[in-house]
C-alpha cells in the first residue's frame, strides 16, 4: 500500500524530480509534489512523496528527517488527510 509523506523545508530551487531522486535511497518513489503558490507559481517550501510501500515510508522518515537539502533541513512525517476549509464566502 502507498504512503504518503508530508515534506517540509524543501529548497525554493529544487525540482520535484529532484525530490522524487533524493527520497528514492530510502525506497520506491510512486510521486513526488512540491505545492507553489498560485499566484506566482514559485515553491511554497513544501510538498508530498508518496512511497510505494510502508517499509520505505518508515525507512524515508528514519533517515530523511533532519537530513539537509541544499542547505535547508527537511522535516518528514506522515501525511494527515486535509481537513475542510471554511475560510472561503459563499457565493
Amino acid at each position: 500500500m502507498n504512503k504518503k509523506l508530508y515534506v517540509g523545508g524543501i529548497p525554493y530551487s529544487t525540482s520535484e524530480d529532484a525530490l522524487r531522486e533524493f527520497f528514492s535511497e530510502a525506497g520506491e518513489v510512486e510521486s513526488a509534489a512540491i505545492i507553489t503558490d498560485r499566484m506566482t507559481g514559485r515553491s511554497r517550501g513544501f510538498g508530498f512523496v508518496e512511497m510505494a510501500t510502508e517499509e520505505g515510508a518508515q525507512k524515508a522518515i528514519d533517515t530523511i528527517n533532519g537530513k539537509e537539502l541544499d542547505g535547508r533541513t527537511l522535516s518528514v512525517s506522515e501525511a494527515r488527510p486535509m481537513e475542510p476549509r471554511n475560510d472561503r464566502p459563499s457565493m
